[in-house]
């Protein structure tokens, strides 16, 4: 190998140190690599930062945005709840799990939508006395699973696909990953119906463990015409043994239903009065129809809807409403915030929202506007004025605008009549011209730290082919496995790339191992494909670590899971994914 090969080489496993040891962000050590390896010769600026506007990495941006519109207008919340409302059983939650969650994930990024299941997950184990650490790895490995089915499933997908049109090679059609990922896929799929599930562990939430010690308040909600629950049973609409929240009572025609038995009939504009923590209100709020009934509260259009913020505030000895009833201080008209529960001492206030009488040290659940919190924050009125952060309003209202707009995009990268960055870009447009979410939203959606990884890792993945370092590899690779001919190497390949996806991203994999796969197809003179599916499949593949991928550590708290748990349910997962994989890659790639 020359200098310059011998110099990336040492930049490489330079950078490699703190991205395994995870001591700075993946965002930061390539962007510094690549930058050295500019500085000293080995690439140009030009190639450093060409990664930036590769085609891959701005469709990844873009399908950021569309998939934020889906879950900003409560599509894809009420997707979710609509997995799991009938299952009663641990095995058939992960059946359910796995209809849903693979398809969903071929098509939308794998973030959000363990983001969407998993609280869904969470409080589905609540209700049946499961432990989440029995769903939530299952959960992110379906999302992993399902994101290898299509081009479009996971940013690796597109991140080599653009390598590969850099290359001026033909690229990957929407559905062509497919024809070895979708047989992977329920591979993976059957591994966790049957040994993987007996590995899982069985362990109690944290949530469970620290939930006592949150506000808990009484409100009210207000069942609308046309909401799902009306006409369902108390049972069928999924109000019993509700996770931090309990149905006290229902109000018909002025006569109040307590206890609740789980066979009486929900009506339309029947008053419903819960206690719950916040974040299990903001759930309730997430059901289209049902909103709490606010003292003095009037009837709003989408457009007022959005506008709204739920907050939290402490009224101060100095409140002039101390001493009046919620209805005699006019608080709304005072205020411009609607007060729909109380909580006092530790505990609930339990009377109806208007007759509540204040008290010094009251803390109030409001609906306010936009921007309530920043105009009292210094209020004398009031302690500890602050936005409830895990709330937003949902657009409801453009629900269908949005589904609609993702089905056109799909039907676009279908049928090829347009380039896939052109048709997410229109799509990411569409999302924020029709009011699918804002451009605030938009902007806040894209993960940038993913992005700039992607982006700055291509001057990497040139200076491994510009400096010779590809090409000494792949010829030390080829005489390792020539005994055997290239399909040895294509499995070493992916070996290493389900390896070293463990303990970096997977898109950093994808790039740094992109030019040593052309360069070994080119000695072996063989068609360069096969070891590129090989690296789509590998380089998603982590499942025996939570650092390898975002999915992992997002469960990783909530499921109350320990390092080793990855690995004990991973491992043999990998070896099974490893073994199927060579001969699928070989029968639809010829080499």
């Amino acid at each position: 190998m020359g200098s310059d090969a011998w110099l990336t080489l040492a930049v490489v496993a330079v950078a490699f140190i703190p991205l395994a040891r995870n001591w700075a962000p993946p965002d930061l050590i390539f962007v510094a690599a690549g930058t050295v390896l500019a500085a000293v010769g080995v690439i140009s600026t030009d190639e450093a930062f060409a990664g930036f506007a590769n085609s891959g990495m701005l469709t990844v941006a873009c399908l950021f945005i569309v998939v934020a519109g889906l879950r900003e207008t409560g599509m894809l919340d009420y997707i979710g709840h609509q997995v799991l409302g009938s299952a009663r059983s641990e095995t058939a939650a992960l059946w359910r799990l796995g209809g849903v969650v693979m398809p969903m994930s071929a098509f939308l990024n794998n973030t959000p939508i363990v983001a969407m299941f998993l609280p869904v997950v969470v409080d589905w184990c609540r209700k049946n006395d499961v432990s989440p650490s029995k769903l939530l790895i299952p959960l992110s490995f379906l999302t992993i699973l399902g994101g290898t089915c299509t081009l479009i499933g996971t940013s690796t997908n597109l991140v080599i696909n653009g390598l590969m049109l850099d290359q001026g090679m033909r690229g990957f059609t929407l559905f062509e990953i497919g024809k070895a990922g979708l047989p992977y896929a329920i591979v993976g799929f059957v591994y966790l119906l049957t040994i993987g599930r007996r590995l899982l562990p069985d362990r109690k939430e944290l949530i469970e463990q620290l939930g006592e010690t949150q506000r808990e308040y009484l409100v009210e909600m207000g069942v609308k015409p046309g909401c799902r629950l009306a006409g369902a049973t108390v049972e069928t609409a999924g109000l019993r043994r509700l996770p931090g929240l309990y149905l006290v009572e229902i109000e018909r025609e002025g006569v109040a239903i307590s206890p609740v038995g789980p066979d009486e009939v929900i009506r339309a504009n029947d008053p419903m009065t819960f206690t719950g923590i916040v974040s299990s209100i903001i759930e309730l709020e997430k059901i289209p129809g049902l909103e709490p009934i606010a003292d003095g509260a009037a009837s709003e259009g989408p457009k007022q809807q959005r506008q709204r913020r739920l907050v939290e505030a402490v009224i101060s000895p100095s409140c002039p409403v101390i001493g009046k009833t919620i209805r005699e201080a006019d608080f709304r008209a005072v205020y411009g915030a609607a007060v729909i529960a109380v909580h006092r001492a530790g505990k609930r206030v339990e009377q109806k929202i208007g007759d509540i009488e204040l008290m010094s040290g009251d803390t109030l659940l409001m609906q306010t506007g936009s921007h309530f919190a920043r105009a009292h924050r210094h209020n004398p009125d009031f302690y500890l004025v602050s936005d409830v952060e895990d709330w937003r309003p949902i657009r409801r209202d453009r629900a269908k605008v949005s589904l609609v707009i993702f089905v056109a995009l799909l039907l676009l990268m279908t049928s090829g009549s347009i380039p896939i960055l052109l048709a997410s870009t229109l799509a990411a447009v569409a999302m924020i011209a029709t009011g699918c979410l804002s451009t605030g939203e938009a902007r806040r959606s894209i993960e940038w730290q993913v992005l700039i990884t992607i982006a700055a890792s291509f001057g990497i993945g040139s200076a491994i082919k510009n400096s010779g370092l590809a090409t000494a590899m792949a010829t030390a690779l080829v005489d390792g496995t020539s005994a055997w001919g290239p399909i040895a190497a294509l499995a070493v390949f992916y070996l290493l790339g389900s390896v070293l996806t463990e303990v970096i991203t997977n898109n950093a994999v994808a790039v740094l191992l992109f030019p040593f796969c052309i360069e070994t197809a080119r000695i072996y003179g063989v068609n360069p494909e096969p070891f590129l599916i090989a690296l789509v499949l590998s380089a998603s593949a982590s499942f025996m670590t939570p650092i390898g991928y975002q999915t992992n550590m997002m469960v990783y708290g909530p499921g109350g899971y320990r390092f080793g748990d990855f690995f004990r349910v991973g491992m043999p997962l990998n070896v099974i994914l490893w073994i199927i994989a060579i001969p699928l890659i070989t029968y639809f790639w010829p080499l």
